[in-house]
């Protein structure tokens, strides 16, 4: 008998089938995201990134994790400092980690839908991926924290029901236990709204017994503890760090209760029609004395006990995605002060994880209606093209609103045209005209967004900034009052009201709002190099350079920083650190001419006349018909022995400036010494002639008329 040849052995047709829906949700994902290629940075970026102490300096690794710098997600902070050490502050680095992060937390998605045995696994990551209310998390990087803790949080799901799901017995069980904590560690530290992780958790549990047991509690005790310290952390935080105390978050129970109910029915709204989508949206202004307000909280309730009520029959994949909806949304339905809350309370980063809840849902419906008329081939098909034109219309939508993220002006001008009474995008608006100077027009912005909200202090001490850029420093004192009034330890005002003030020749007025500003936030570089001008415009120099040197330290970029530096250590006869501040100077802007001349005199008056002659002669280069420089230069010369040169340099200085006594007086010492006596006098009498207290002239010319210096006229 012959024996058949054998054959390598295929993998499972799932499996094949498995990369290509891979392969086709990655691709889907990198069209609908395809615009960010070309996206900068845009608000928020600057706090967690391009201004991040902690990533571009002068603090580092070490400070994210034990100083409040990182705020409450330090691993999120820690991936962005890895990648600024490697790229640098390359905008297209950070959108490609992100969108590759969310492509992750799909196919991880896929997968633990999967175990869950939920149907449409596929569909519903798709639908979660593609959803255009994902674009805020996906198309800024300050979101990293949203996508890098979607794939720990999910990692945790997934090792978690495969603890769930192996026998008591099995060491991997354990593994996989372990590993569900870590991950629930990671996703905390990346983003603390993960802490309801627990309770979704126990969600799974209950889903893949069909009950619960509370028998799952012990199990779940290490993730709730991991939670309770998230969460006390990370209140605090937000109400004495981020400082999220105040009139706008002055709201009574009733009051946290009725938007609770509407902030429920928003997102899920949203998920339904995106439409329109904002950055920012409307922030509302609740009225617990109406029924229509508690409307939305009451249906939250009976929605929530009606599906709880029929779970062992038709609702239970409807209550289990109600609850993991509303359980995840609980850290931002308003029970808890969270700063984004001053601008609205709602965002769509907000429901990027909670909407996996409703979209899986939406998938799971969709598949098994496609199964249900599998056996009609017309039927089937046209379902499975109904899913696909949703996928591709999501995924358009989801194109057209990343490219809303490109930059802050395109961020800003859109969030105001879709939302009129947006005071902050119409303040951020007026802050990018007065990046590009154009300060009238900032000013103009800043009055509008004052008029929608004339309690602002943000608002009011923009105006007083714009008003000092357009020469009304005088105007902008009562701004920037009016903002302190508001909000008495805001810096930046305390800052600008000194500035202000030292405009209008108020110095000693000044020192103080310096001083206030500097107790409120030691950390800013802007005060501490006013309050050093002050305090030299009052005659207190050696009292400034403590702070032009802190001012350095905090801003190493500041070239204005170093030149006063450098100039009041000369000023104080400091001069090898004077040397030093010039040299920094030169470092950050080697065509700075006023400090390479200075740095120049430094050497020159230091006995260090050959580096000073290179230095003088740059500066000359830039400026040929500068009667100052041709006399320094002339000096330094004659210091060094080039004495033929040092003449031409001094007679091209009078030719420029005939009535410049410093100039006749070093002249004349040069001719003396050369033994041209008649001329030397001729030097300087000109200069007692032009400056009767000349002491060097006195001096030089007692000297060749060999009478006492008192004696000379």
């Amino acid at each position: 008998m012959n024996r058949a040849a054998p054959t390598t052995p295929q993998p499972p047709r799932w499996r094949r089938r498995d990369w290509l829906w891979l392969v086709l949700l990655g691709a889907a994902i990198a069209a609908a995201y395809l615009p960010v290629r070309q996206a900068g940075f845009i608000w928020d970026d600057e706090a967690h990134l391009t201004a991040n102490r902690c990533i571009v300096g002068p603090l580092g690794f070490k400070e994210i994790w034990t100083t409040a710098e990182a705020n409450y997600f330090p691993l999120v902070l820690t991936h962005l400092w890895v990648l600024h050490a490697i790229f640098g502050l390359n905008p297209l680095v950070y959108h490609l980690v992100n969108v590759l992060l969310h492509a992750a937390g799909a196919v991880l998605l896929w997968r633990v839908l999967r175990r869950l045995g939920v149907p449409g696994a596929w569909l519903g990551a798709a639908l979660w991926a593609l959803h255009p209310v994902q674009v805020e998390s996906v198309a800024w990087i300050s979101e990293l924290k949203n996508t890098q803790a979607a794939v720990f949080y999910l990692l945790a799901i997934r090792f978690f029901v495969a603890w769930l799901s192996a026998g008591a017995a099995e060491t991997p069980r354990w593994r996989n236990y372990a590993l569900a904590l870590g991950c629930a560690l990671l996703a905390i530290l990346s983003k603390p709204s993960t802490v309801m992780l627990p309770v979704v958790l126990g969600l799974c549990a209950w889903w893949l017994a069909g009950r619960w047991e509370w028998r799952m509690v012990r199990p779940l005790v290490p993730f709730l503890a991991l939670s309770a310290i998230a969460s006390s952390w990370t209140v605090w935080e937000q109400m004495h760090h981020s400082l999220a105390l105040g009139p706008e978050w002055s709201q009574s129970w009733a009051e946290r209760i009725v938007i609770s109910g509407r902030v429920v029915w928003f997102y899920l709204g949203k998920l339904l029609w995106p439409q329109p989508l904002m950055f920012i949206y409307p922030r509302w202004t609740p009225d617990a004395a109406s029924l229509r307000w508690w409307l939305p909280a009451l249906t939250v309730a009976a929605g929530f006990l009606g599906l709880w009520r029929f779970r062992h029959r038709w609702s239970r994949p409807w209550f289990f995605a109600f609850a993991y909806f509303v359980v995840s949304l609980f850290p931002v339905l308003g029970f808890f002060n969270v700063y984004y809350f001053r601008y609205s309370f709602v965002a769509d980063h907000f429901q990027h994880l909670a909407s996996i809840g409703p979209l899986a849902l939406a998938g799971a419906g969709l598949a098994l209606a496609a199964r249900r008329v599998a056996h009609d081939r017309w039927l089937h098909r046209t379902g499975v093209a109904a899913c696909g034109l949703l996928l591709l219309g999501l995924g358009v939508q989801s194109w057209r609103h990343s490219r809303t993220f490109a930059s802050n002006t395109t961020l800003w001008q859109t969030t105001a045209a879709r939302n009129p009474q947006c005071w902050l995008a119409i303040n951020a608006l007026g802050m990018e005209s007065m990046d590009r100077g154009r300060f009238a027009e900032s000013l103009e912005k800043f009055q509008q967004a004052f008029r929608i909200k004339p309690d602002e202090h943000t608002v009011l001490s923009n105006i007083g900034n714009a008003l000092v850029q357009t020469g009304k420093a005088s105007d902008a004192i009562s701004y920037f009052q009016r903002a302190l009034r508001v909000q008495p330890s805001f810096a930046e005002a305390h800052n600008g009201l000194g500035y202000a003030l030292t405009l209008v020749q108020r110095p000693a007025e000044a020192i103080p709002e310096f001083e206030a500003a500097l107790r409120i936030n030691p950390k800013l570089w802007q005060p501490h190099f006013s309050l050093a001008n002050a305090l030299v415009a009052t005659g207190r120099v050696a009292e400034a350079i403590p702070h032009y040197a802190e001012a350095a330290r905090l801003n190493p970029e500041s070239v204005d920083a170093f030149f006063f530096l450098g100039r009041a250590l000369l000023q104080t006869g400091q001069s090898a650190l004077a040397i030093q501040a010039f040299e920094s100077v030169l470092r950050l802007r080697p065509d700075q001419l006023e400090a390479r001349a200075g740095l120049a005199g430094v050497l020159y008056v230091t006995g260090r006349a050959a580096e000073a002659v290179a230095h003088f002669e740059t500066v000359l280069k830039a400026k040929p018909d500068d009667p100052v420089t041709h006399n320094n230069l002339a000096g330094a010369l004659s210091q060094t022995g080039r004495i033929s040169e040092a003449i031409a340099h001094y007679e091209r200085a009078l030719q420029l400036k005939p009535d410049y006594a410093n100039a006749h007086s070093n002249f004349g010492l040069v001719l003396a010494g050369l033994g041209r006596n008649t001329e030397a006098m001729m030097h300087f009498r000109e200069a007692l002639r032009l400056q009767p207290d000349h002491d060097d002239a006195r001096r030089g010319l007692a000297s060749l008329q060999g009478t006492p210096a008192d004696g000379v006229k």
